[in-house]
């Protein structure tokens, strides 16, 4: 929190609501009182009301900007737990409710996709991760396995002969022959990037 207005009102880091509410209006009823008086104390008094007011709102915006991170670290989790149960139309629904959209939420909604077997709507979702945090090595590395899958199932399915996109109408519960055109590797390429998105969930690595 602001020191400098923690120290206007002759308080210290740590200091809660109640105790910022409590000092601001001590001081707001001494100030008011002294703004009427003549000479340099009722001008002290008016210039000290202003400063007062400015410190007392910066404080509690800073109250509220941490409850709303706290209450957006707990959706995610609440996202990230839904998704290792499996039940992503309610981590849909939970992601849907955000407000502010950033990094974090746009790889959790490409999980989503993924699980949904959205492919091009995952990756879509992880660039955006990546832009908003350019850094990320886990939205990186999650984006290259993805492009290795759709790569090779691009390849697989070219060489198989079939013009259909792999994805098309197919869920996570598809047979491998329908998923992959009976390809065991690709199911394995499929396995292990729903692995690493399900490892970095458990692992609580977002950033």
């Amino acid at each position: 929190m602001n020191k400098k207005n923690l120290e206007l009102f002759g308080l210290s880091e740590g200091a809660t609501k109640a105790d910022i509410q409590s000092a601001y209006d001590t001081l707001r009823a001494k100030y008011l009182e002294e703004r009427f008086m003549d000479g340099e104390v009722g001008n002290n008094a008016a210039k000290m009301l202003t400063k007062i007011e400015t410190a007392y709102n910066e404080l509690m915006g800073e109250f509220s900007e941490n409850s709303a991170s706290a209450d957006g670290d707990s959706s995610f989790a609440k996202v990230e737990e839904l998704l290792r149960a499996g039940n992503v139309e309610e981590a849909q629904r939970v992601l849907d409710a955000f407000n502010e959209r950033g990094a974090q939420w746009h790889y959790l909604q490409s999980v989503v996709f993924y699980r949904k077997n959205w492919m091009n709507e995952s990756k879509k979702q992880l660039e955006i991760a990546i832009q908003l945090e350019p850094e990320n090595d886990k939205y990186k590395e999650t984006y290259k396995k993805l492009n290795d899958k759709l790569n090779y199932d691009a390849q697989n399915s070219s060489a198989s002969g079939g013009g259909q996109t792999v994805y098309q109408g197919q869920t996570m519960e598809s047979g491998s022959d329908e998923q992959m055109g009976g390809n065991w590797c690709a199911s394995c390429i499929q396995c292990c990037y729903l692995n690493l998105c399900i490892n970095c969930l458990c692992n609580s690595c977002c950033r």
